[in-house]
């Protein structure tokens, strides 16, 4: 299907959205050092502050979506293998708690004032449960670009989510992890190529310039 990127991308209508983006989860206090050091590996983290700082440069929104949990752990659910490991790994770490340093944003992105920050402590998609969608409708989004981890889970929400809800979705593909490396590749390759325009940061970012 032809697409046109100067109007898919047009910064009037689009959002930039991380996954996860934290240092608890992809930086210097990660507990998950394997889907870290990917990230660093592909050199992901350094595509991603690149995309946050073009987007802001143009005007477009930034929008991380953050995952933390209260000290009592009230309102999340170990439901599944995925957030009862996570939920074991982070009561011996104290990490990824409310207002912690490892809920942050990882500071490569340099998260301003102007970034909006939408968070959940249940789940794994950023959309389910939260203010995200009304967030992004209300300021008048029609594209979501995608970046963060992983392609195993959180991203693959994130992008299945956002073309139920009629969104078009743009994966900035250099800017996304899954682990091991290969199996990320996999996802690009054979899930996320049939949902969304795949491009690289530079791509996007020479339409905001």
């Amino acid at each position: 299907m032809p697409v046109d990127l100067e109007e898919l991308l047009a910064p009037s209508h689009t959002a930039v959205v991380t996954m996860e983006c934290q240092r608890g989860v992809i930086g210097d206090m990660a507990s998950l050092g394997g889907l870290r050091d990917v990230m660093l590996d592909r050199g992901a983290i350094d595509a991603g502050a690149r995309l946050c700082a073009g987007a802001r440069a143009a005007g477009v929104a930034v929008v991380h979506c953050l995952a933390h949990y209260r000290p009592d752990r009230a309102g999340s659910a170990a439901n599944c293998r995925m957030l009862a490991a996570s939920a074991k790994m982070n009561e011996k770490t104290g990490g990824m708690l409310v207002g912690s340093e490892s809920a942050q944003v990882i500071p490569e992105f340099n998260p301003q004032p102007s970034d909006i920050e939408i968070a959940r402590w249940h789940g794994m998609s950023p959309f389910l449960g939260t203010s995200l969608d009304q967030t992004l409708r209300n300021l008048g989004v029609a594209t979501v670009v995608a970046a963060g981890v992983s392609l195993n889970v959180g991203v693959m929400g994130l992008v299945i989510n956002a073309v139920d809800l009629g969104y078009q979705v743009v994966l900035a593909g250099d800017a996304v992890a899954g682990i091991p490396d290969d199996y990320g590749d996999a996802v690009m390759d054979n899930t996320m190529a049939f949902l969304a325009t795949m491009c690289t940061v530079d791509d996007i970012v020479a339409r905001w310039a």
